[in-house]
């Protein structure tokens, strides 16, 4: 059985994250590149001039146009912080490396920090990264599915129509260098909510696969090409052009 490759993707070790960020230092380092990778810009006016000093431990830069005093974790979810930045960037670390996903209770032994602390830090953590990826439009290959989350009842309905299950679009973008973009999306399954879908999230170069549920023929709306491959029990078969 050979190698799967979306199993085995390059990640980053403990070893080379200590090795980048094992620090403060190399943690304010990192921010500031990221946040000003051109240079200090002020948030209030947006002049360039400034002198620098530091205050209480924190490093500020003073606008020479308005005055405005900030600090490189001003505006962000570290924004009064009373953690060091080498714990949040551990956080970010263990949140992102993790299979699957990683409870408050671990992030809280990790860290060495209280629960309702970790709790807060991973939930900040995933709000910022759900709106980093809202804007995101999948392109080129992207294969669709519909999925559930939830168990089933007693006597109740099972699979698509399940009262005990709540139905989410799987979305896949697979690039030609092996990167994989996933977006994941509660809604229901109707022809006019995979269109709005499809105008949100998908890219009018994007070519959809599915396999062959009928409201999926809705994402050809926001410009994309929906190539239709019905999957049943046995071997899988493509659906002609003249026939959708």
């Amino acid at each position: 059985m050979g190698i799967n490759k979306i199993q085995f993707q390059k990640g980053l070790s403990m070893a080379k994250f200590m090795e980048n960020y094992g620090t403060e230092d190399k943690c304010q380092a990192a921010l500031v590149a990221s946040r000003w990778p051109t240079g200090f810009v002020c948030p209030k006016c947006g002049g360039t001039h400034h002198s620098t000093f530091e205050r209480r431990g924190l490093h500020y830069w003073q606008c020479s146009m308005c005055r405005e005093q900030t600090t490189a974790i001003c505006g962000t979810i570290f924004h009064a912080t009373k953690l060091p930045l080498t714990r949040w960037f551990l956080g970010m670390h263990l949140l992102s490396q993790a299979k699957n996903s990683i409870s408050a209770l671990e992030l809280k032994r990790h860290l060495g920090v209280r629960y309702k602390t970790a709790w807060l830090m991973k939930h900040k953590l995933m709000q910022v990264m759900t709106g980093r990826e809202e804007s995101r439009q999948l392109s080129g290959r992207v294969e669709i599915d519909d999925a559930y989350l939830g168990g089933e009842l007693p006597g109740g309905k099972s699979g698509r129509g399940s009262e005990n299950k709540v139905p989410f679009l799987a979305a896949v973008q697979t690039t030609e260098t092996g990167q994989l973009f996933v977006c994941l999306t509660k809604l229901e399954f109707t022809k006019d909510a995979i269109a709005q879908w499809a105008k949100k999230s998908l890219r009018a170069s994007a070519n959809v696969v599915s396999d062959g549920l009928w409201c999926f023929r809705s994402v050809t709306e926001s410009g994309a090409t929906h190539e239709r491959t019905v999957t049943g029990g046995g071997v899988a078969c493509e659906i002609p052009s003249w026939a959708i």
